[in-house]
């Protein structure tokens, strides 16, 4: 996440939400980057760049896989700033602030799960301390102690599990299982306001009711490392947190992640993308409710390849993985035009193709393009990993691809230097070649806030949004299984026996 003064914004949350239309989005990062590591006061972990670093972001991997419109763009209102942090589950964390007063939360950010989910009024959670934590100290959320707090029915449509409300007035449970060593999250849903901030123009606050999981029982690696303080699913289901925000009006039912280079990235809700963006359609499977997409070929160096297959755009996977005969197809053809002599570099690493610098000291891999449905060419900007000592000498390279058995999944690496267009009303993914930090102004649209919305308090400056009340590490790569099997919990089974194990902030590796 970035330095804790970073979190200390000067954020005025004074008026109700505004009928301007802006954009609202959040920031997000990697546990091992440098913003994280200055902003949670320690240097664990090992070096960026290393054997043991590249090791242990794919040990996260294999095990998640094993688990296997007319408004404007807004922000969360800490900012849309995401992070990959490594400690917390290779995924993008982001902050939220809940409730009035309110209570802020690093989150994962997960868009192979749906239900938004917090730490509270704990039974079994996570500490709010831990020495892995770093100086981060986490906030849990209590219905009583909010002036807005409103408990969902056993009546209410987002309510799964009816069949064990006692009357149709009782409060809701849940109870979502993750395939991570009996790691599951369960409690009650609750409904509440999230606090969000326009993106483009003059700063405005709006406020959302948004339906989330009061999480009182929290287990296995959810009491660890993994989404200590919640989990936000971004996911297709009527219960993610941009369906909510779509059908109450606030944003266009899109949403965007940029993702960069150095694990800091962005998101922003209602972005529908720009005129100059690639694109494919989203296979939507009703019973397989993935970002799921159709690769026609790719190009590897001069090589150009002819497959067909569908894969699965995960932001909680580092590192891409796809099965045969793809894998082999483009790892042979990237190996035979590779000019470096080939090195096992380290036992630990699971890339089967790896390289040693050549004297100069210079890396010139082929460059690696997918080719979507449609005809859009997704480009690879950062195919590989370097290798370095810890003073960061390069000692060689891996095609950074795993192998996989039945799912493809087009990981983080393959997104590097995109930003993502997750457009669910026009059943589209679009990117584009970005810098994170810049602003889009191409798909500005009229932000239309809920009137029933109830404001916050007057005043919720940096006495609110402190560091103390922004921490958190979030799920790692998270698949959610909602209990009432289903075809695509079944998927999710079937890849989240690799991810089970990632652990600490939200795409922490």
């Amino acid at each position: 996440m970035a330095a804790a003064a970073a979190w200390v914004r000067a954020v005025f949350l004074a008026a109700v939400a505004a009928s301007a239309a802006e954009a609202l989005s959040l920031d997000a990062h990697h546990r091992y980057s440098a913003t994280v590591r200055e902003w949670a006061g320690r240097h664990t972990g090992p070096p960026a760049g290393t054997a043991e670093y590249y090791a242990a972001l794919a040990g996260h991997d294999l095990r998640r896989r094993s688990l296997a419109s007319a408004q404007g763009e807004v922000a969360f209102a800490d900012g849309n700033d995401t992070y990959r942090l490594n400690d917390f589950g290779f995924l993008h964390y982001a902050v939220v602030a809940l409730g009035t007063p309110n209570v802020t939360f690093l989150v994962a950010l997960d868009t192979g799960s749906d239900l938004f989910w917090v730490p509270c009024d704990c039974i079994k959670c996570a500490p709010l301390e831990s020495p892995t934590y770093g100086n981060l100290k986490f906030d849990v959320y209590s219905p009583q102690k909010s002036s807005t707090s409103r408990k969902v029915p056993c009546s209410s449509n987002l309510c799964d599990q009816q069949s064990s409300c006692r009357s149709s007035s009782s409060s809701c449970p849940y109870n979502i299982e993750y395939l991570s060593d009996n790691t599951s999250s369960s409690g009650v849903l609750v409904e509440d306001l999230l606090y969000l901030i326009t993106e483009y123009g003059q700063q405005k606050i709006v406020t959302a009711p948004i339906t989330f999981g009061c999480g009182q029982v929290q287990t296995g690696s959810f009491l660890g490392n993994a989404a200590p303080n919640g989990l936000l699913g971004l996911g297709m289901d009527s219960k993610s947190v941009p369906s909510l925000l779509a059908s109450d009006g606030v944003t266009a039912n899109s949403f965007s992640m940029c993702f960069g280079e150095d694990g800091h990235g962005r998101i922003n809700f209602g972005d529908t993308g720009s005129s100059d963006q690639q694109e494919t359609p989203l296979n939507i499977y009703k019973q397989n409710p993935y970002y799921n997409i159709s690769i026609s070929g790719a190009m590897v160096g001069s090589k150009s390849i002819d497959a067909e297959f569908s894969a699965i755009v995960d932001s909680g996977t580092s590192f891409t993985a796809l099965s045969d005969p793809m894998y082999t197809e483009i790892t042979s053809s990237f190996n035979s035009q590779v000019k470096d002599k080939p090195s096992q570099l380290d036992s630990s690493l699971p890339f089967e193709f790896c390289y040693s610098v050549s004297s100069k000291g210079s890396i010139n891999p082929p460059n690696i393009s997918l080719t979507a449905k449609g005809g859009s060419v997704f480009p690879v900007n950062d195919p590989i990993i370097t290798i370095t000592d810890t003073a960061s000498n390069p000692l060689g390279y891996c095609l950074a691809m795993m192998k996989s058995e039945g799912v493809n999944l087009i990981g983080e690496n393959f997104m590097s230097g995109l930003k993502i267009v997750f457009d669910r009303e026009r059943k589209v993914l679009g990117w584009k070649k970005f810098d994170c930090y810049s602003v889009d102004n191409s798909s500005k649209l009229p932000v239309s806030p809920n009137p029933s919305a109830v404001p916050p308090k007057p005043a919720m400056g940096p006495n609110s949004y402190t560091p103390e009340a922004a921490k958190g590490a979030s799920p790692n790569g998270t698949q959610v299984n909602v209990l009432q099997p289903s075809a695509s919990s079944s998927l999710k089974l079937h890849f989240n026996i690799f991810i089970a194990a990632a652990l600490l902030f939200l795409v922490i590796l």
